[in-house]
């Protein structure tokens, strides 16, 4: 059993949604979860960014904006270099000092780019937690190649074929694991 477990998969399979749907069951079953999610910000049936939040506290922030001024660009976005530390590494140190289960979504070009969001799921993968993420399909980083390579953790390719199975799957693992660890 993986202890570690990252979803990864083309653009708009639904990686976010599987994850939150795992993350839910393993709440259901009383684990206390935390960490980062990422979503779309829509204005006018446009995507115009990707917001931050902090599972344990509900904070929000920028990920990335079309308005962002500056910061490092990935297509026509700005990454948020002040909300991604503030808010998306803070929140998974938080969940490595607080939760069962440490939720990193996602692992991409545009997080790669802040030394503390690298740092902080470095130190969640090497925490002994159970971490439940996902990783952007085509990035190359060795972050990920350790993510992908660590003997304690799974990589699991969502399709369209299996994402209605999957979270339920990864929940029931991930339990699996902590049950086992008491």
């Amino acid at each position: 059993m993986a202890r570690i477990v990252f979803i990864t998969g083309p653009p708009g399979v639904g990686k976010s949604t599987a994850v939150m749907r795992a993350a839910e069951e393993l709440k259901c079953l009383g684990l206390k979860v935390g960490g980062m999610t990422s979503g779309e910000v829509r204005r006018g049936g446009s995507r115009v960014g990707f917001e931050l939040t902090d599972l344990l506290t509900g904070e929000k922030g920028t990920l990335a904006s079309v308005a962002q001024p500056t910061g490092p660009r990935v297509g026509k976005y700005r990454v948020n270099l002040r909300d991604l530390d503030e808010v998306g590494a803070k929140a998974i140190a938080r969940a490595v000092d607080e939760a069962d289960v440490v939720v990193i979504d996602e692992v991409g070009p545009m997080e790669l780019y802040s030394e503390s969001f690298k740092r902080e799921v470095k130190r969640a993968l090497d925490s002994g937690k159970l971490v439940l993420g996902t990783v952007h399909y085509k990035a190359r980083d060795p972050l990920i190649d350790e993510i992908k390579s660590r003997g304690d953790s799974k990589l699991v390719v969502l399709s369209l074929s299996n994402r209605d199975r999957v979270p339920a799957e990864v929940a029931e693992e991930l339990y699996g694991e902590w049950l086992r660890r008491r």
